[in-house]
């Protein structure tokens, strides 16, 4: 039973597990600091940067840091509106607003 809890802690420590940064810095990336990379750099069209940041991490935990980007800045601009984080939500995607 306790070799299944090893090897499932072995995966998802592998998915998190992070790279050391090129600049010779030995602190690694975290996951949320490779999302937020990530997505600037595809606001701003910086696909070289974008390609950067998303080997930092693992694939899942880049989708796990942008889906956590993503709610809090739907929560920050609802805030700031006064409007419900669906309403943004919609509005930035330029989806109709729902009923």
């Amino acid at each position: 039973m306790w070799g299944r809890f090893r090897r499932a802690g072995g995966r998802v420590a592998g998915a998190l597990r992070t790279e050391a940064k090129a600049d010779g810095d030995k602190r690694p990336h975290n996951l949320f600091e490779a999302a937020a990379v990530y997505v600037a750099a595809g606001a701003e069209d910086d696909q070289e940067r974008a390609d950067e940041a998303s080997g930092w991490v693992s694939p899942e935990a880049l989708s796990f840091g942008v889906n956590e980007l993503a709610c809090r800045a739907v929560i920050a601009l609802a805030r700031e509106r006064g409007e419900s984080p669906r309403t943004v939500a919609r509005e930035l995607l330029g989806l109709p607003t729902a009923p």
